[in-house]
């Protein structure tokens, strides 16, 4: 089984505003870690991104869909994805963390705390023990922070983790930041915690800033690194040696020279370690609070999974979920956790609908993103695919339907989010076209690229989100007008083209598999002057083609 070596360094983590600086200038940095899931379609800008930069640096997949702790199980389909890019990528580190973040009826796309008891730690070796068979490696685990504790929790976290890595042989990715949070949520000991974790089991370790509230720390990767956890890191050195160590940074992410002097910071203690020989020193200290429970069953530790998720969705439902919590301003601290979640659904479909939220505007969004994630339960721990009932929802929506064209503008942008994601496959260029006879011609089948998408509505949308752009046309006089158009990539950036109805026409042959000269009779039928050539070179162009089939 293949595991990480110690060599690293220092990395950062690779953020999309400095994907160009990295591509021309390849800054000097140890190794880059990019969040797994938003690389798992394995095509787009992203990916090709990636793909080069693996080439100059080590990469590290740090995964946040998995839920590994969710009692209802995880997706395998989801795994496998991580499984085949890990094959493709190759990876120096393959992370996840400690948590759940599902339940029966949904996904929640979040890090939510595990209890820490025997059921969850026997469900998480053995949830553990699968992803490192299939990935064919030792996977590491990450420590979250949190903001709530549960009265059925009969362990430390630092000994849920010590466990966990001893019968699993997984590694752990020991968060400094995410140890000094819980340190202040819930009145832990850091350096207890650390001593209480055999030193050859921490793989790596995580640097990030943190926000203080009057309720409580929260660990929002939006700032520098803070003095105490500077010295938590150093403490950390001297326990587990130089290993790999990231500076986290994913919110109102910096330019990327405040981010490289962060690095710079944590590789000169970095490399005082590794310079001098330091050596993971002392064992771990076994059963650090000396209080053991029964804690909960397997069938328990779901029904309170339900019970927190349930309340989650539903503020009503609060108090039951608070009452199996330990911790002080538990009802503060869980409204937390339903901020994030509505705010990762406000954020998800603010980026996938730009132009919807410039029709209705940010606060109306908001209120759909809210009524969204709660009628439509997410079934899929990817959020790239969080939206993909939208447009379908808001047919439906009572509140939107004084603006009844907003289901197919949502439509078009959704077509746009995914054309991001689609396979890199080669475009059908001129001489491939002309190396078919011209008597072949309309037998011939052409597959549309990966990336295209043909829309047809009965509202004029095509025009209005191209008005929308920069630069953009005027916008329509008239809202209640057909419009036609195509979604292409032609490079790596996504666009929309306006179609008439006869280039629809045909484009829509092709698409169900229809030979070319079917396709000019669909056009011809909707315009007798359709240019065919005019046309053809317009595909070409815009990269609409991927390949062609001769023959009936």
């Amino acid at each position: 089984m293949a595991s990480a070596g110690p060599g690293l360094g220092v990395g950062v983590g690779l953020r999309a505003p400095h994907y160009r600086q990295f591509l021309e200038h390849k800054p000097r940095v140890g190794w880059l870690e990019v969040h797994t899931e938003n690389y798992l379609d394995q095509g787009g800008w992203d990916w090709h991104v990636l793909e080069q930069l693996r080439r100059d640096y080590p990469i590290s997949l740090h995964g946040v869909g998995l839920g590994l702790g969710s009692a209802r199980g995880f997706s395998e389909t989801h795994l496998r994805r991580v499984r085949d890019l890990a094959a493709r990528i190759e990876p120096a580190l393959v992370s996840e963390h400690l948590c759940w973040g599902a339940v029966a009826d949904r996904q929640l796309n979040d890090l939510l705390p595990l209890t820490l008891d025997d059921a969850a730690l026997a469900l998480m070796c053995d949830r553990v023990q699968r992803v490192q068979e299939l990935l064919q490696r030792q996977l590491l685990l990450e420590n979250v922070s949190t903001y709530i504790r549960f009265r059925a929790d009969s362990m430390t976290e630092a000994e849920f983790m010590a466990a966990l890595a001893a019968r699993t042989g997984c590694g752990l990715l020991l968060d400094i930041n995410n140890l000094y949070v819980n340190q202040c949520n819930h009145g832990e000991d850091a350096l207890a915690a650390m001593a209480a974790i055999a030193p050859g089991s921490v793989g790596e370790m995580h640097l990030a800033g943190h926000l203080r509230t009057p309720q409580a720390v929260i660990d929002h990767h939006g700032d520098r690194v803070a003095p105490p956890v500077w010295d938590l890191y150093g403490a950390a050195l001297r326990r587990f040696g130089a290993v790999p160590t990231l500076i986290e940074w994913d919110t109102d992410i910096p330019s990327l020279d405040v981010l490289l002097d962060e690095a710079g910071q944590a590789a000169q203690r970095h490399a005082r370690h590794a310079e001098t020989g330091t050596r993971p020193h002392g064992p771990a200290i076994a059963h650090l609070t000396g209080r053991r429970d029964a804690g909960i069953s397997v069938m328990e530790l779901a029904a309170l999974q339900q019970q927190f998720a349930d309340a989650l969705i539903d503020a009503g439902q609060t108090s039951a979920a608070v009452g199996r919590c330990k911790s002080a301003h538990a009802d503060h601290r869980f409204a937390l956790y339903r901020g994030n979640m509505t705010s990762t659904w406000v954020k998800t479909l603010s980026s996938a609908y730009p132009v919807v939220r410039e029709l209705v505007g940010d606060e109306f969004l908001a209120g759909l993103a809210r009524a969204y994630g709660r009628a439509i339960p997410a079934d899929n721990p990817d959020l790239n695919r969080f939206g993909a009932g939208f447009a379908d929802f808001l047919r439906s929506f009572e509140a939107a339907a004084d603006l009844p064209y907003l289901p197919d503008m949502a439509a078009l942008e959704w077509a746009l989010h995914r054309a991001h994601y689609a396979p890199s496959t080669p475009a059908l260029d001129a001489q491939r076209l002309a190396s078919i006879a011209p008597d072949g011609l309309e037998a011939c089948r052409f597959a549309l690229h990966p990336a295209t998408c043909l829309l047809a509505s009965e509202w004029a949308v095509v025009p209005l989100w191209l008005a929308h752009q920069p630069c953009g046309p005027a916008f329509p006089a008239e809202m209640a007008a057909a419009s036609h158009g195509l979604v292409t990539r032609p490079g790596w950036q996504p666009q929309l083209m306006a179609l008439n109805a006869a280039q629809h026409a045909a484009l829509a042959v092709l698409a169900s598999g229809g030979t070319f000269g079917a396709a000019l009779d669909a056009a011809f039928g909707r315009d007798e002057n359709f240019d065919v050539a005019a046309s053809l070179q317009l595909w070409l162009a815009q990269g609409v083609l991927a390949g062609a089939v001769e023959g009936a």
